[in-house]
């Protein structure tokens, strides 16, 4: 009779695989395609991939509504995103749990995305915006400053490349509506390039006149 290999066992008594059997296993995909060793080593490497834009959650709030069984109660995500140079983007979205109402508004506020101009760690001029209730007034500071504002303005500057600013809010504490009225006050900045009458010519300069011998003479009495 051929003799019988002996069966690995671990320390919990159950049958280890060998290694002859474990280079024979093929591992196949959702889709049924076979993955190869190197294929299932690297499944996750993407994801530790750096990001282009870096994500803030700001607020979650629980809302709800009432229907004909009862309340229902959903979140609601306030989320920015930025790339740390010249491009932010804020979204807000609603969902059953926390998880998916991030997931939602950070979709919209990739999708909403605005390209604005700066004046080196600064923006380029004072502005003053408005949103519903909310009022910000934003002002360039010199370098060294820092970014004085409060949180909600922080944090969505935090992903910009802004790194000197003067901020107040003036009017309502909505969070939604100051985000909205911070991302619109970096839209409308304007290179300094392009302000009215930086493009004027200098005044050319006059040549002297000369002394005629009437003004000579007016000027010897």
């Amino acid at each position: 009779m051929p003799e019988e290999k002996a069966k690995v066992i671990n320390k919990s008594g159950t049958l280890k695989m060998t290694d002859e059997v474990a280079a024979s296993k093929e591992t196949r995909d959702i889709s049924g395609r076979r993955m190869n060793r190197r294929d299932r080593r690297g499944r996750g490497r993407e994801d530790r991939a750096p990001k282009e834009f870096e994500e803030v959650t700001i607020n979650i709030d629980r809302v709800s509504r009432t229907v004909k069984g009862g309340r229902r109660m959903r979140f609601k995500a306030l989320v920015a995103i930025g790339n740390h140079k010249n491009k932010v983007g804020v979204g807000v979205a609603k969902g059953a749990d926390v998880t998916s109402a991030v997931q939602k508004a950070t979709a919209v506020a990739k999708r909403n995305l605005v390209e604005f101009s700066m004046d080196s760690e600064t923006i380029c001029h004072e502005v003053e915006t408005k949103s519903t209730g909310a009022h910000v007034l934003m002002k360039p500071a010199a370098p060294g400053t820092g970014i004085i504002a409060g949180g909600v303005v922080r944090s969505i500057i935090g992903l910009t490349g802004v790194k000197n600013l003067i901020s107040k809010s003036l009017g309502s504490t909505n969070k939604v509506n100051i985000a909205y009225a911070v991302v619109e006050g970096l839209r409308q900045q304007v290179p300094r390039n392009e302000w009215v009458g930086s493009n004027a010519k200098p005044a050319k300069a006059t040549k002297p006149v000369k002394a005629t011998k009437a003004s000579a003479d007016k000027e010897d009495k």
